[in-house]
């Protein structure tokens, strides 16, 4: 196993003894949560969960063999982080430090205390190879990672160096009316672990023409009803409530969803969207419509085949990308 190898499933090793010392663990969650009251200690758990269960021998070796001719010479990679969810940003920096480059990284104010909890259980010749800015500054390539607004101060910013610009994305599922209770367990997990804030959350679901959502509202009534005790999340459901029934918009719904018929991929918080398809040929017009927007779409391959698992959403591998775009292939390419 390469040097980078051994440190990344160093690291994998550290988070894990981090979630197994309860008290160390505990005080994470909690100075988490003071700092972005959406990072419930669950939902927190379990990013670190899946950043230790993504980091083991297997993994980084089935991810790293597929770039064998990694850059030797130094790079300086400017990193502008997300922090909708937790640890959102971290992925780009492990690919930056896999290529054995330095990552400067501004930060995002929502999501700092966690990531640099991260950095600070990695081992010394990783952490070496970080800096953390206020401002980007002598770099030559850049990763950044905002809204559609924010995208095009970055295109004006760092348009004369490679980069890496992500705009805003969401998720969808696919429903054939066929599916069991677990299906739908799983699905809602997509929908709403992370109060739906990710790019990889579902905010839409097509489903066939008559679609019965009778079953769907059963299951998540006993599967996720306690998601309005969260404040925030409550009370974006409140407000959403309040402009359908102004709006007298047509809804389905119970005490913490509203569900409508919408041709936009993107729902508001406490809110999703739907829209019928007929046959197979609609559906993946419907969802090709949607291509510059998709993160990825839950459901079953023979209805559509690059479809994820319903309850995967959330769990990427380390050869999953965002926007589809290999960030390992790109900084890869920095050298030659």
């Amino acid at each position: 196993m390469s040097d980078t190898q051994n440190l990344l499933e160093t690291l994998g090793q550290n988070i894990e003894n981090l979630l197994d010392d309860h008290d160390a663990l505990d005080n994470v969650l909690a100075s988490a949560r003071n700092q972005n009251t959406w990072f419930t200690p669950e939902n927190t758990r379990f990013a670190l969960t899946h950043w230790r269960n993504s980091l083991t021998v297997q993994n980084i070796e089935n991810w790293l063999q597929n770039y064998p001719k990694r850059p030797q010479q130094t790079k300086n990679i400017g990193i502008v982080a997300a922090g909708n969810i937790p640890l959102v940003g971290l992925h780009d920096v492990l690919c930056v430090l896999a290529c054995g480059f330095t990552a400067q990284i501004k930060l995002s104010s929502t999501d700092a205390f966690l990531m640099r909890t991260v950095f600070g259980l990695m081992p010394d010749a990783l952490q070496e190879k970080i800096q953390i800015v206020e401002r980007l500054q002598s770099y030559d390539a850049i990763i950044a990672t905002g809204s559609n607004n924010t995208a095009r101060y970055f295109d004006y910013y760092f348009g004369k160096v490679p980069n890496i610009i992500r705009k805003s994305r969401s998720s969808a599922a696919i429903l054939s009316g066929s599916e069991t209770q677990e299906d739908i367990t799983n699905l809602a997990s997509d929908i709403f672990r992370y109060f739906g804030l990710g790019c990889r959350n579902v905010t839409k679901l097509f489903v066939p023409t008559g679609y019965d959502f009778t079953p769907f509202f059963r299951c998540i009534d006993g599967s996720h009803a306690e998601i309005a005790n969260h404040h925030k999340y409550f009370n974006n459901y409140e407000y959403n409530l309040a402009v359908a029934l102004i709006n007298r918009t047509t809804h389905l719904g119970n005490a913490f969803l509203i569900v409508m018929e919408n041709q936009q991929l993107k729902s508001p918080i406490g809110t999703l969207h739907y829209e019928y398809y007929t046959d197979s040929q609609d559906l993946e017009d419907k969802i090709l419509a949607h291509h510059s927007e998709l993160q990825c779409v839950a459901g079953d391959e023979r209805l559509f085949a690059s479809a994820v698992a319903f309850g995967s959403t959330q769990t990427p591998s380390l050869h999953t990308y965002a926007d589809n775009i290999d960030t390992m292939q790109f900084l890869c390419s920095l050298a030659s």
